[in-house]
């Protein structure tokens, strides 16, 4: 407990020993301030686990992200501050390795199996274009947030069953950081008539 001292009193102590004068500020604060407290433990690692490792044992190679096709960019940082920041990653679509795109229209062309397996792709491509934008993806805290766009004609419902392709590989590279808020939503066409187009935000550390 800290007692208050008179002015009088500051100055009894003070003019006794004029040289060495000890000013304590106490500053409380509650736990669940999170304002004051980065309640996230820094020194720590975010995994106990290699993330780039575990994507390897996968048999996954992110591969070279591709150049924008609009006047855009893959990548955005926001809301950086001392520990951590936001990354916003553009609408990417199903890339293959050998630069074409997984194509099709779901409920006339392609299966739920397929449209699965294109979202993920999807997400291999997330990852590599996160990997260039942060260098380290076990840097990443949490996937934040999931906009989850299908190329499908108006009477197909299953648009969650094929973003979970996304969804489902996330959790399985990152655990339950990896888990996040998601929309998934029927479009009457994408660019290039690819089958899937997904944007994300994640938080990461500095």
């Amino acid at each position: 407990m800290f007692k208050l001292l008179e002015p009088n009193k500051i100055f009894q102590i003070t003019s006794k020993a004029p040289k060495y004068v000890l000013f304590l500020f106490v500053v409380g604060c509650t736990p669940n301030d999170k304002t004051a407290i980065d309640y996230y433990v820094l020194d720590n690692p975010l995994y106990d686990y290699d993330v780039e490792e575990k994507i390897k044992n996968l048999n996954i190679t992110l591969p070279v992200p591709g150049d924008p096709i609009a006047n855009y960019v893959p990548t955005v940082r926001f809301s950086e501050t001392k520990n951590s920041m936001l990354v916003y990653v553009s609408g990417t679509g199903p890339r293959r390795a050998n630069g074409d795109y997984i194509t099709g229209r779901l409920g006339e062309n392609m299966s739920i199996e397929e449209g699965y397996e294109a979202a993920k792709l999807t997400g291999i491509n997330i990852l590599a274009s996160l990997k260039k934008e942060i260098g380290d993806l076990n840097k990443i805290k949490r996937f934040v947030k999931v906009i989850g766009m299908v190329n499908s004609t108006p009477d197909f419902y299953e648009q969650p069953s094929v973003i979970n392709g996304f969804s489902d590989f996330i959790v399985e590279v990152f655990g339950d950081r990896g888990k996040h808020a998601r929309s998934a939503v029927g479009m009457v066409s994408l660019p290039s008539n690819i089958a899937v187009e997904i944007e994300v935000v994640v938080e990461v550390i500095r």
